[in-house]
């Protein structure tokens, strides 16, 4: 796919998909400073929002700070513990909302997740907003669906030493 310099971009990142991802794969840390560069290729930044659970220790706050720092936009919400143990912690809500929002100013929506409940608001934007959407993520933990409605799809996995960090390890299948 083409990306050229006037392409208005929006990049939204699913940041506990991303997480979980690295390390169940990788047993490594995500360096979400460097997805930022690839997703922005160029082009002109619009928006660049992280979405981040907090648990009630708050043991992610240097790190959703770090990611503010990086040039993030980054929401939080509280994890949600239920009764029973059972936990929540998801934004895929929110994060469709503010891609919605933003569409119109848009040219291009980045997800950077791999989950596919994202499937309608890539259609959406593509049908009705006239936006290219792109995807990144590590297509071992990508929904394959997802990867056949994207317009153009970055697996980060093809190049681990330049998007984990700490001791890049392949787990293997």
């Amino acid at each position: 796919m083409i990306k050229h310099k006037d392409q208005r971009v929006g990049v939204f990142v699913d940041v506990q998909n991303m997480y979980h991802s690295a390390k169940h794969l990788y047993s490594a840390n995500v360096n979400f400073q460097e997805i930022l560069k690839t997703a922005i290729s160029g082009r002109k930044l619009i928006r660049a929002v992280a979405y981040g659970i907090v648990s009630p220790a708050g043991e992610e706050k240097k790190f959703l700070e770090i990611l503010g720092n990086q040039g993030f936009e980054v929401k939080v919400k509280d994890l949600q513990i239920f009764h029973g143990g059972a936990k929540k912690a998801d934004w895929d809500v929110g994060m469709a909302v503010d891609a919605i929002k933003l569409a119109d100013k848009l040219d291009v929506v980045v997800l950077v997740t791999g989950d596919g409940d994202f499937i309608p608001l890539i259609h959406y934007l593509q049908e009705n907003k006239g936006c290219l959407v792109e995807l990144i993520s590590f297509e071992r933990s990508t929904s394959s669906k997802m990867l056949e409605v994207v317009d153009d799809y970055i697996d980060l996995g093809k190049e681990p030493g330049k998007y984990l960090l700490k001791g890049v390890r392949k787990i293997r299948r």
